[in-house]
């Protein structure tokens, strides 16, 4: 008997290869959103990571995938035309992950496939600064590597202090795959804590002895390439729809000030953190001039896409492993 993921990568490759599914995917494009590419699968397979991680190895695999059956464009000229006579796709990476520049813009490349980064702007980092870490990243990566550690020990207080007390199991000296997935469904039951109350915590953690964002002298060298794009992700990575006017229009002030002051060609196109936004979120959005917007909704993009709400689809390490699986997601776009 099939198992769901067989008969799922059956169906999807079943209707890449059909002529409806050809014609359906020539008329609407695709946006692919990644996060990070590190170095090695089983780096990314381990479950608080492969929702967002992609292996070294597999994204080249993944991108030769895409250039056999995609026109792989630019995000604007897709969301200008996103029907072609070959199916469209446009890359986009968010955070602002310093592997983008380091692993994945060498691959990007050698095949010669555009992307846009959309970047967190607070945590691009400059010579003058301590880098700063995400505080998911940060508290996954200290239970993870030194789970009986001060540091650990320090968030683990602040945190019952908060009313998010933490399992016992997260403590364990054990890189397994049942505590790795703990540690994914924990951070999940965080996002419910303002985003002050996590910075706080991200805070009693000592800087990181490397970035693991960009630099702006990153980005500039990658825009200068001609082969990548930047956007905005926020500039804390605040959720927009959870803040007050006032705190919404200082965070999207101070990202889009940002990207003018870094980029000479920033993108008219804003990201939304999480993929988050409402009839307020996307009316402010707009206000500085973005004339698309994307969030993390599964689909493709049609003449009659809402432009300030855009569908992507993601890949991680599921995906990643497996294009075909990546074509169960066009299926279900297509649909969607």
């Amino acid at each position: 008997m099939l198992n769901a993921a067989t008969l799922k990568r059956l169906i999807g490759r079943a209707y890449l290869a059909s002529p409806l599914g050809h014609y359906a995917l020539r008329q609407r494009g695709c946006i692919l959103v990644l996060h990070q590419v590190v170095e090695n699968d089983r780096e990314a397979a381990w479950p608080h990571r492969r929702g967002t991680c992609i292996g070294h190895q597999a994204f080249e695999r993944l991108l030769i995938w895409l250039r056999q059956r995609f026109q792989c464009v630019a995000l604007e000229e897709l969301l200008q035309q996103p029907d072609g006579e070959r199916p469209r796709m446009a890359l986009t990476f968010d955070d602002g992950w310093r592997d983008n520049a380091e692993l994945a813009f060498p691959l990007l490349q050698r095949h010669e496939i555009p992307a846009s980064i959309f970047l967190s702007t607070d945590f691009i980092g400059d010579s003058t600064q301590p880098p700063r870490r995400f505080w998911w990243e940060a508290i996954a990566d200290t239970l993870w590597r030194t789970p009986q550690s001060p540091d650990a020990l320090r968030i683990r207080d602040a945190l019952w202090a908060d009313g998010a007390p933490m399992p016992v199991s997260l403590l364990r000296q054990e890189a397994s795959n049942w505590r790795s997935l703990a540690i994914a469904r924990y951070l999940q039951t965080l996002t419910r804590l303002p985003a002050e109350k996590l910075e706080a915590i991200t805070a009693l953690l000592p800087a990181p002895p490397s970035a693991s964002t960009l630099d702006w002298a990153q980005v500039r060298a990658l825009e200068n390439s001609g082969l990548a794009r930047f956007g905005p992700h926020g500039a804390s990575h605040s959720i927009l729809t959870r803040l007050d006017d006032a705190h919404l229009e200082a965070e999207l002030t101070r990202s889009h000030t940002a990207l003018r002051t870094h980029c000479r060609h920033p993108l008219s196109v804003y990201c939304y953190p999480n993929g988050d936004h409402d009839d307020r979120v996307r009316h402010a959005v707009a206000a500085f001039g973005y004339r698309y917007a994307l969030s993390s909704q599964l689909g493709l993009i049609g003449a009659d896409s809402m432009s300030m709400a855009l569908p992507r689809i993601n890949v991680g390490y599921v995906i990643s492993g497996r294009p075909t699986q990546l074509a169960w997601s066009l299926f279900r776009g297509a649909w969607a």
